[in-house]
């Protein structure tokens, strides 16, 4: 069997313990920093709408991010600090 296979059966077998309360499980929680949308699309170079797009948002989203009427929640605020971090991730992640 391949590593990955033993990975999932082990992480398979950790969830049916933990769902029976046969075992205690280790949570890491991971802390996201509130995101500068505007800071952080511009240190990618591209426009609103480029960015808009790359991350799977409506620019009128954006804009609102952009301008603090709300906030960047769950899976698009990960997103945002992996953008942070490196600017150039989606594109070099999702290019053909």
């Amino acid at each position: 069997m391949s590593d990955v296979f033993r990975s999932i059966e082990q992480g398979l077998k950790e969830a049916i313990a933990h769902a029976q309360g046969d075992q205690m499980v280790t949570i890491h929680e991971i802390e996201i920093p509130d995101a500068d949308v505007q800071a952080i699309r511009s240190r990618t170079g591209l426009s609103q709408a480029e960015f808009a797009r790359s991350i799977g948002v409506k620019k009128s989203t954006l804009l609102n991010w952009e301008q603090r009427r709300r906030s960047p929640e769950g899976p698009a605020r990960v997103l945002l600090a992996l953008i942070d971090k490196d600017p150039n991730i989606v594109q070099r992640t999702l290019a053909g």
